[in-house]
C-alpha cells in the first residue's frame, strides 16, 4: 500500500488503463503468459497553482503533472509493461525520462538524442517493460534546470512480486525551491553563479510538495521509506533523531541492509534511497528529522510525531534483505578501463575546452553559458560525439576523477553499474546505482556491461552543472 498521497492526492484522473488492457488479450491462450501485464496512464504537464508553504500563504505558479506536485505517482509491479501518454500543455516543449529505469533507447526522453521534442498541444507514448523493481523516478529533459526546477517531477515506483514485510511503504519526495517573498519562485534559472557554483540551491524545502511540521506514525510499527531527491542541485544529509534507519536499497537497487555512515542519509540530486525505520518511540512524543549536510546550515526538515495506540510491542527484529534485479554482472576481468575527468567551475585551473570540435578559451566560453567539462569537452545540447563506442554485451570500468571544487552526482542513462572503489579503496557494499555522489578532488570507479543499445547521455545531476557543458554521450553498439 502506497503512503505517497498527500491530502487529496490520488491517481484517479491518471489511470485510464490496467492490467484490463493486457496486449496479451489480443492473443492465443497459450502465448498469453509470455507478454507482460499493460498498466496505461495519461499525464498533462501544464502550469498550476499550489500550496508549496501552506494554506495561509498565497499558492505557487508551478510546472506540473496533473496540476499537482509532485506528479501522481505512478506505482506497478516488476514485470508490467507501462504505457504512459504524455500530453503537452507547456508554453514550451518537454521530454519525459524515467531515472534509473532501464528503457529500450527511444523511451529515455532525451531530446533530439532519443526522441524530438514533445511540442506544444502535443501527445506523446512512453511504453517499456519494467524490468526491475524499485524506487525510480519521472521528469523532464528538455531545459530541465528550468522545467524541473519549476515542479515538473514525480515519483515511480515498481514493486517487488512479492510484499516487502513492512507495516508502511511511504514515498517522501524531496523539492528544492528559490522563492521570494510573494511566494512566487524566482525566475532566475540557469544563471552564471549557479552553473558555476554548486547549482539552483533553493530557500524553501518541501517533502511530498508541502513544507512540512510533522509525519505521523505508530509505535511498533516498521515503515519502507523511499527518499527521492528531486532538487536541481541539493544535497541532502537526513538523520532522525532517537532511530536507526538501516539501508535496504539504493538508486532502486537492493543492497545489504546496513546503518548509514555516521548515521546521516545523503541524496545527492537524483538519488534515491530505501530506509527501513523501527518506530521505537512513546505514543505522544516527536522526534526531528534533520538535515545537515552543509555545516552550519542544518535545519528541522520534519518531526516523526508518535499518535494513537502503539500497533504492537516494540521489538528487535532483522531487517530482511530485498531480492536483487536481474541486472547482468560486469566481467571485470576482461572489463575495458575508461579515464574520465570532470573539469571546470569557479575555483577551477581549466583555461579552455573543446566546443563544437574547436578548442575555445574560458572567457569565450563564459559568455556561452558553459563553464564544465568532461575530458576536456564542454557539450552543448544533447547530441554531439560520443566519449565511447561500446561493443554490445562488453564490459567496461569508468575511472572518474573528479577536479573540480564540487560535488558531482554522475548520471548514467540505460543501465545499472556497480561502484567498486572511492580512491582506489573497494567500496563494502559494491552497490548498484545509476547516480554516484563524488566530493571534491576525488575519484571513484564504476562497473557495468553495455547490454542497452543506444545513445545514452553520461552527465551531471545538478542540472545547471549540465546545462554548463559537463554531459557527454556513451554509444552501446546493437547486438
Amino acid at each position: 500500500m502506497s503512503q505517497y498521497s498527500r491530502p487529496g492526492l490520488s491517481r484517479r484522473s491518471i489511470l485510464a488503463g490496467s492490467a484490463g488492457l493486457a496486449l496479451a488479450t489480443a492473443l492465443p491462450r497459450g502465448a498469453r503468459a509470455l507478454v507482460p501485464a499493460l498498466k496505461e496512464y495519461r499525464l498533462n504537464a501544464a502550469p498550476a497553482q499550489v500550496p508549496l508553504v501552506g494554506a495561509s500563504r498565497a499558492e505557487t505558479q508551478v510546472w506540473a503533472y496533473h496540476g499537482q506536485v509532485p506528479g501522481p505517482e505512478i506505482r506497478v509491479r516488476q514485470g508490467e509493461r507501462v504505457r504512459v501518454l504524455i500530453e503537452n500543455r507547456l508554453p514550451e516543449e518537454t521530454t519525459v525520462h524515467w531515472h534509473g529505469v532501464r528503457v529500450p533507447n527511444p523511451m529515455d526522453g532525451v531530446p533530439q538524442l532519443t526522441q524530438p521534442p514533445i511540442g506544444v498541444g502535443e501527445t506523446f507514448a512512453y511504453e517499456f517493460d519494467c524490468l526491475d523493481a524499485g524506487t525510480f523516478w519521472y521528469h523532464p529533459h528538455q531545459r530541465s534546470f528550468a522545467q524541473a526546477g519549476r515542479g515538473l517531477y514525480g515519483p515511480f515506483i515498481v514493486e517487488e512480486n512479492e510484499p516487502y514485510p513492512v507495516d508502511r511503504d511511504v514515498t517522501w519526495m524531496l523539492g528544492d525551491w528559490r522563492l521570494l517573498k510573494d511566494g512566487s519562485i524566482s525566475d532566475d534559472f540557469g544563471n552564471l553563479h549557479d552553473v558555476s557554483h554548486a547549482g539552483r540551491i533553493g530557500n524553501t524545502v518541501t517533502v511530498n510538495g508541502l513544507v512540512r511540521e510533522a509525519f505521523e506514525v505508530r509505535a511498533g510499527e516498521r515503515i519502507r521509506l523511499r527518499l527521492i531527491n528531486a532538487a536541481n542541485a541539493r544535497i541532502f544529509g537526513l538523520t532522525f533523531e532517537g532511530h536507526s534507519p538501516m539501508v535496504v536499497a539504493l538508486d532502486g537497487h537492493p543492497v545489504e541492509p546496513h546503518e548509514p555512515a555516521g548515521g546521516q542519509v545523503v541524496l545527492g540530486p537524483a538519488m534515491r534511497v530505501d530506509l527501513v525505520l523501527d518506530m521505537t518511540g512513546r505514543p505522544g512524543s516527536r522526534f526531528k528529522v534533520v538535515d545537515s549536510f552543509y555545516k552550519g546550515l542544518e535545519y528541522q526538515l520534519l518531526e516523526l510525531s508518535y499518535t494513537g495506540e502503539p500497533l504492537r510491542e516494540v521489538r528487535a527484529t532483522p531487517v530482511p534483505r530485498l531480492p536483487a534485479n536481474p541486472v547482468r554482472e560486469p566481467d571485470l576481468s576482461s572489463a575495458r578501463r575508461h579515464e574520465v575527468t570532470l573539469g571546470g567551475g569557479m575555483m577551477g585551473m581549466m583555461t579552455g575546452a573543446m566546443v563544437h570540435g574547436d578548442l575555445m578559451d574560458i572567457r569565450s566560453m563564459l559568455r556561452q553559458g558553459l563553464v564544465w567539462a568532461i575530458n576536456g569537452v564542454a557539450a552543448t545540447g544533447h547530441v554531439h560525439e560520443p566519449m565511447a563506442t561500446l561493443a554490445h554485451g562488453s564490459s567496461h570500468v569508468l575511472a572518474i576523477a573528479n577536479e573540480t571544487a564540487w560535488w558531482h552526482p554522475m548520471h548514467l542513462h540505460g543501465h545499472t553499474f556497480r561502484v567498486l572503489s572511492r580512491n582506489g579503496v573497494p567500496t563494502r557494499y559494491r552497490e548498484w546505482q545509476d547516480t554516484v555522489l563524488i566530493p571534491p578532488r576525488e575519484r571513484v570507479e564504476i562497473g557495468f556491461a553495455a547490454d542497452n543499445p543506444g545513445d545514452w547521455m553520461f552527465h551531471c545531476h545538478v542540472l545547471e552543472h549540465q546545462a554548463g557543458g559537463m554531459m557527454g554521450t556513451i554509444r552501446v553498439a546493437s547486438a
